[in-house]
């Protein structure tokens, strides 16, 4: 083994404490630059989803001269992009600068030129299966599909698909979101066309708007966006939604009423969602501070702390980032598992044949 001289180590160090230092000065000069815009505009970030609500106070701490400004923390992701859409000529208070979307909708606002590129300084620990290479968009977390469950309210926990189709769950299944523009709902759809023997794209598409078409019929379907409220109240005893927004929920609830978190036992499918800045957002040096926030050590325990696997989760494993006390919190690894992760192209095919045919098939207005 050749020895390389003391000199090339030295040069390699000063290299290294070079980069470190142009990456400081430029997160310096981002973060007076943002300071100047004084606000961000974010959309569609309920508090207690992944967390976000202890993410935005985190950012706020570190930076009080910005104001975050938050539109329609119930938007879902179709709603989102209309409101890029909507606002384009507009630099008021309406104009979203960041945008949290479901995976299949990056690349589509990526092609319709509404979002813009910026890569974090974490950039190469984002799994390049779940980012853009030109930095349009980018993974920032996932969960696995699951049914929370009101005991007050419902005897015998669910713990699968077919379940939900039993006359002792008449008039108590909801889903969190409408299947015609919430990613979460489209992907339920999804999962339950899986878990009735459908490949994951057009035919999970079918076989889930058949599925729920029968529990419609059945009486078993609540055309209700579901929620820990409603839950709590009774009018959608269960719900279909992403794991770690029902754990949330439950500690929310605190027991009252009792909730049940079950990850059925198949169709197990996790849903990672993406991170991207509007191509005309009013304030673009806030939203790029907004993403380095999110994609350091702090951003990314904080959606850790809201049972959401963050983008960055393997890495700072391996580098014993993670606190044992957050791990400890975390769903049994065995429920993540027999997770499928659909490819793009599969969600595309399953959101095209939802979102087109679940008025047709289902005709459950969900609102």
């Amino acid at each position: 083994m050749t020895m390389k001289p003391m000199h090339w180590l030295a040069g390699a160090a000063a290299l290294m404490a070079s980069t470190a230092m142009v990456q400081a000065q430029d997160l310096a000069a981002l973060e007076a630059a943002a300071k100047a815009e004084g606000m961000l505009t974010t959309i569609a970030l309920p508090h207690d989803w992944c967390g976000y609500g202890d993410v935005i106070a985190g950012f706020k701490a570190k930076y009080p001269e910005i104001t975050v400004n938050e539109l329609n923390p119930d938007a879902g992701s179709a709603d989102e992009l209309e409101a890029i859409r909507a606002n384009k000529d507009n630099k008021g208070p309406q104009a979203p600068d960041v945008i949290d979307v479901g995976l299949s909708f990056g690349p589509a606002a990526k092609d319709e030129g509404l979002i813009q590129p910026y890569k974090v300084a974490t950039w190469d620990e984002i799994p390049a299966e779940v980012k853009d290479a030109d930095g349009y968009w980018y993974g920032d977390y996932y969960g696995v599909m699951s049914f929370m469950v009101n005991k007050d309210i419902v005897a015998e926990t669910p713990t699968d698909w077919a379940d939900l189709l039993k006359p002792e769950y008449a008039n108590a299944v909801a889903l969190a979101g409408d299947p015609r523009a919430s990613n979460q709902a489209i992907l339920a759809v999804l999962a339950a066309g899986m878990a009735n023997g459908g490949a994951a794209g057009a035919e999970s598409g079918a076989k889930g708007l058949d599925y729920f078409a029968e529990m419609n019929k059945a009486g078993n379907f609540v055309p209700v966006i579901g929620k820990a409220g409603t839950l709590a109240q009774g009018a959608t005893p269960i719900v279909v939604m992403w794991d770690y927004n029902a754990l949330s929920a439950r500690d929310t609830l605190a027991g009252n009423p009792p909730v049940d978190v079950v990850v059925p036992k198949s169709g197990v499918l996790a849903g990672v969602y993406v991170q991207a800045i509007s191509a005309y957002a009013p304030h673009p040096n806030a939203a790029k501070l907004w993403m380095e926030y999110l994609y350091s050590d702090e951003g990314q325990l904080g959606w850790l702390k809201g049972y959401c696997h963050p983008a960055r989760f393997n890495a700072m494993a391996a580098a014993g980032k993670i606190p044992a006390d957050l791990l400890a919190a975390l769903p049994p690894a065995e429920s993540y598992e027999a997770a499928y992760f659909p490819t793009l192209e599969e969600q595309g095919a399953n959101k095209e044949a939802v979102t087109g045919g679940w008025d047709a098939v289902v005709g459950a207005n969900v609102q």
